[in-house]
Formats: structure tokens, C-alpha cells, sequence
């Protein structure tokens, strides 16, 4: 990367950085709160009537899924209303005519989402120690999918703010996609406690691979194959990549 590509990228990622933390009550205090009631709810009340899972215990079976649902929704919720911000603002043309290449403003935009989904990931990890003793099976696939799922939902939280036409449009994908998916991606349960037909059906949900392979990481087994899981994320990763891409060089959603 020339120098001043690279100027441009720290100018972007720091400029997005600076945002997330300034408002950090805003941004990285509530998933804290929020993964502290979830313990307290699924893992000590009803985690005790449930029993093992898995060979664990219900609150170690469901803290990667909780950790992994505060990473998506985090670097996701970043992209999409810091770019559609700048968007609004007209902010965005300055880039746009800058002599920037668009794959640099791409990584600038999405290294901050995936910045505060990692921050945010971390912030609930420590809360998760305060329950349980977590067990690591594999540091570097724990790492490596962390970085892969931020990096995903950062691209289609980059893809929503292109689009996204008022900030109600922000919101509609979280609340009606991602939301869903997520719950059903088996934060909450094996995926091998389903009948077949559902097994089959839940193979279609995305989520349920990036969550099927932070899990193996921590706890050491999968109801999916991990290479297949990591080979899912990176192909949803190619052509997110694509498609904003496409979307910044044509100006689509970008120029009125």
C-alpha cells in the first residue's frame, strides 16, 4: 500500500475509532449489560434445569454463541451508521473524488466495525469469566473466526448503509435478518437436538457456521466441520467485498 493510501486508511480507521469510543456508554457499556443478564437468565436460573450440554455445562455450551452475537451485531451496527452518516452529511464525496482507491476506504470503514465488534467481544469474554471458567481448545481459530464474522458483518453493514435511504432503513435488517438468524444460528442449543428436517433447514442459516466454529475453538467439538465453516465465512466474505465494491465505483446509493 502506497504511503498515502496508508494515510488515508489510519485516517478512516482512526476517525472511526475515536467515534465508537467517545460514546463508549453508548457503544460498549450496554452488550456488557446485556451478555450479564443473558448469563444470569439462560446460564444460572434455567441452566441448572437443563443440565450438560454437549458434555458441558449449559452456560459454557452457550457463552461462545454469546460472545459471537455481540461481535456480529456490534461490527455490523458500526459500519452501517457511521458510513450511512457520512453519507447523509455529504461527507462521503469528499472520498468519493479524493484520489483514494475504493478498496481503501472499504478497509477503512470495515477495520473500525471489526475494531469494535473485537473490543466489544473481548468486554464480554471478561463478563463470561465472572461465571464460568472458560476453557480454550484452539487460541487461533478463536482469533481467526472472530476477525473473519467482524469482517463479514462489517461488509453488509456497509452494504445497508449504501442503500439505506433514512436511518429506519438502518434498522430494518438488524431487527427482520439478523436478529433471527442469529437467535437461530444455535446460540442457545445443538444443532443435533433437532429433528433432521430442521437440522437441514438451519444448515442454510450462515450464522449458525461462524458460531459452529468459535465454539469448537473454546469448547472442542462442532455439529459442523471447521474448514467447511471457515471456507462458508470466507466466500459470503468474497462477495460482500464484491458487491461494495461494485457499489462505491458505480456511485449506486452514493450520488443523488
Amino acid at each position: 500500500m502506497k504511503a498515502n493510501y496508508w494515510v488515508a486508511f489510519t485516517s478512516i480507521f482512526i476517525k472511526e475509532w475515536n467515534r465508537f469510543t467517545r460514546i463508549w456508554a453508548q457503544t460498549l457499556l450496554p452488550p456488557a449489560i446485556t451478555s450479564t443478564l443473558y448469563f444470569m437468565i439462560f446460564g444460572t436460573l434455567i441452566g441448572e434445569r437443563i443440565g450438560p450440554m454437549g458434555g458441558v455445562s449449559y452456560m459454557e455450551f452457550i457463552a461462545p454463541g454469546l460472545i459471537m452475537m455481540t461481535v456480529i451485531s456490534n461490527s455490523y451496527a458500526n459500519v452501517s451508521s457511521s458510513f450511512f452518516s457520512a453519507k447523509l452529511q455529504r461527507n462521503v464525496e469528499e472520498l468519493l473524488v479524493a484520489p483514494v482507491p475504493n478498496y481503501v476506504i472499504i478497509a477503512g470503514y470495515v477495520g473500525g466495525g471489526v475494531a469494535r465488534g473485537c473490543l466489544i467481544g473481548l468486554i464480554v469474554t471478561c463478563v463470561s469469566l465472572l461465571y464460568i471458567d472458560l476453557n480454550i481448545h484452539n487460541v487461533a481459530l478463536i482469533m481467526i473466526t472472530v476477525l473473519l464474522t467482524a469482517t463479514l458483518f462489517a461488509l453488509a453493514g456497509l452494504v445497508n448503509a449504501i442503500y439505506a435511504k433514512t436511518f429506519d432503513d438502518i434498522s430494518i435488517i438488524p431487527t427482520f435478518v439478523l436478529t433471527p438468524l442469529t437467535y437461530l444460528g444455535g446460540v442457545f442449543y445443538s444443532l443435533s437436538l433437532l429433528p433432521e428436517f430442521w437440522q437441514g433447514v438451519s444448515s442454510l442459516n450462515p450464522i449458525v457456521y461462524m458460531i459452529n466454529a468459535f465454539r469448537y475453538g473454546f469448547l472442542g467439538f462442532a455439529d459442523f466441520s471447521v474448514p467447511f465453516s471457515l471456507a462458508i465465512i470466507i466466500g459470503f466474505i468474497a462477495v460482500l467485498y464484491a458487491i461494495c465494491h461494485y457499489l462505491i465505483a458505480t456511485g449506486k446509493g452514493l450520488r443523488s
